[in-house]
């Protein structure tokens, strides 16, 4: 299944017509009827708001298989170096499984 076959999958699944995913790609609805009509491709550059809108990571839209999963791109967090909440997530990258459950049982009862 090429790239654009997939992608009027996915907006079917999502119950999504043409003129919808246009407004939210912001990609105009003759280039998605291009895709459709000529067996285009979606240009490289429009492939992670494709991805953001139909809920799906890049790798299962450019990649064979034809099971989606979900994909949550606003669930990234960036905590920045020296702080805090970094050097707490360095330290827990560095404990073994029973450390960490320890941890977490901590945490518990902070709650």
């Amino acid at each position: 299944m090429v790239i654009s076959e997939k992608i009027f999958e996915l907006i079917k699944a999502r119950g999504m017509n043409q003129k919808e995913f246009a407004l939210a790609t912001g990609i105009s609805q003759s280039t998605i009827s291009d895709w459709k009509t000529k067996g285009t491709n979606p240009a490289a550059d429009k492939i992670m708001v494709i991805c953001d809108v139909l809920g799906v990571a890049p790798v299962e839209l450019l990649t064979s298989g034809d099971q989606f999963k979900s994909y949550e791109p606003d669930k990234t967090v960036i905590i920045e170096p020296g702080t805090e909440k970094y050097v707490l997530i360095e330290s827990i990258k560095q404990m073994d499984d029973a450390q960490i459950e320890r941890l977490s049982a901590y945490i518990k009862r902070l709650k």
